[in-house]
């Protein structure tokens, strides 16, 4: 059992089986924030559907708590089982997700993980209503994303994937296909560093991250993912409509919407056809 995160892990599931008749609803100071069909797996970073496959998530205090990291390896003992948890409910690669969390957060000890708890660099973007803070990287000053615990981070990044309709294509890499997947987050535009993959790849296979996505495939996780269903139909633009406000009704993503329609920008019209696709 990996330490912290398996004592949190063996209170959260205490506490969920005692108190399944109490989940909260309401929306958690420093937890991801996430669309209504999100929240049918992870809501606001608390799982409230046990049929899900999602671990319970630690009860927000409203206190910032980081986990001391004393090196990588320790990075790695801390955060294994959390990664490998994702993995099986997301489909991401646990050795991905553990190489960025190592390379984006300087293994735990970057200053801006130390002030945010954010692992992955997720900076704000529109729609994020949880906490944040400022941080020099491409640009000065930029706003990231901050969480009360370092569980959060990691489930915000899994949600972050798999919703944003750029990394899509990812999905259908095999789910122990590390290489194909660094290259793809890359291409996907995860990252502006041209060295980003190998990076990944090299983190990856020195400590020979792969062993965790092996152990998560042997346990039963199949390699690819089934191919999803959806439901197509066309939504005539009213008075009063936005690109956004129709993307929350449908839980749909404003860039889905756009690449759908082939829109340049967010401007629509009273009358307008716009086609949807939303998953069954």
């Amino acid at each position: 059992m990996i330490r912290r995160i398996g004592y949190v892990l063996m209170a959260a599931l205490l506490l969920s089986s005692c108190g399944a008749k109490k989940r909260r609803t309401t929306q958690q100071k420093g937890a991801p924030v996430v669309s209504n069909s999100e929240k049918t797996n992870a809501n606001n970073g608390v799982n409230t559907n046990d049929d899900a496959g999602l671990y319970p998530m630690p009860e927000d205090t409203g206190r910032f708590e980081r986990f001391p990291i004393s090196d990588t390896q320790d990075y790695i003992e801390t955060f294994a089982e959390i990664a490998q948890y994702e993995m099986r409910a997301y489909g991401i690669p646990a050795s991905i997700t553990l190489a960025q969390g190592i390379l984006e957060s300087g293994a735990g000890r970057g200053e801006l993980t130390l002030k945010t708890n954010n692992h992955f660099g997720i900076k704000c973007h529109t729609g994020w209503e949880g906490e944040f803070d400022f941080h020099d990287d491409d640009a000065k000053g930029e706003c990231f994303r901050k969480y009360n615990h370092p569980m959060y981070s990691f489930r915000d990044h899994s949600i972050f994937l798999t919703t944003r309709s750029r990394y899509g294509f990812l999905f259908n890499y095999k789910r122990d296909d590390y290489k194909k997947w660094a290259h793809g987050l890359r291409q996907a535009g995860y990252a502006t560093d041209r060295k980003y993959p190998q990076k990944l790849i090299a983190i990856i296979e020195r400590y020979n991250l792969h062993d965790y996505d092996e152990a998560v495939v042997k346990n039963g996780l199949s390699t690819v993912r089934e191919p999803k269903q959806y439901d197509v139909f066309t939504h005539e633009v009213m008075k009063g409509d936005t690109l956004y406000g129709i993307s929350k009704r449908y839980d749909i993503s404003v860039d889905e919407l756009r690449r759908l329609n082939n829109l340049r920008d967010n401007v629509i019209s009273i009358g307008q056809i716009l086609n949807i696709r939303r998953a069954q």
